[in-house]
């Protein structure tokens, strides 16, 4: 079951970033940065932020929380972000991730586009992307919390882009 996080989902969600980082970017990103940046962005005020600003979405197994997606508000250029989709390994390839993808979608089917950015190493990040009909569209290095990366954008078009 996929539904609207609630305040009573905060500690599971921070619990599933903080799990999920660890285990898809260990050897790429250094633990102590992986910790830094959960601890920064998955804070209890950063969470209220993102339930008043942003749509965060739960997967639900034997009640419990096991996924989420976060997904911004679609913007002035008519395009949203997907900032997060993480489910805990136990959790993966079993549907989740396609399910929590579908009902952000559904829920700014008035986008032009959805955008992502994942780590170019983080191969199953990348896979999951390109089966579900992302478009790759560059790739770029950068600086995550002093830490080199490359990082691949992707993107999901919900209308025909208009050739100019």
């Amino acid at each position: 079951m996929i539904r609207a996080m609630t305040l009573n989902d905060i500690v599971a969600v921070k619990q599933i970033a903080k799990i999920t980082w660890n285990d898809t970017y260990e050897g790429i990103i250094p633990t102590k940065i992986q910790n830094l940046f959960i601890e920064r962005s998955y804070s209890n005020a950063m969470m209220m932020k993102r339930l008043e600003k942003t749509a965060v979405y739960v997967a639900i197994h034997n009640n419990e929380v096991v996924g989420f997606a976060n997904f911004t508000r679609i913007d002035e250029d008519g395009d949203s972000e997907l900032t997060a989709i993480y489910l805990l390994p136990s959790h993966q390839h079993l549907g989740y991730g396609k399910q929590l993808l579908s009902e952000g979608l559904r829920n700014i089917k008035d986008a032009n586009q959805l955008h992502v950015y994942v780590e170019s190493e983080n191969r199953k990040g990348r896979a999951f992307y390109e089966r579900n009909n992302f478009t790759y569209i560059e790739e770029f290095d950068e600086y995550f919390e002093g830490h080199p990366l490359s990082t691949a954008k992707y993107v999901y078009y919900l209308k025909t882009p208009v050739n100019n």
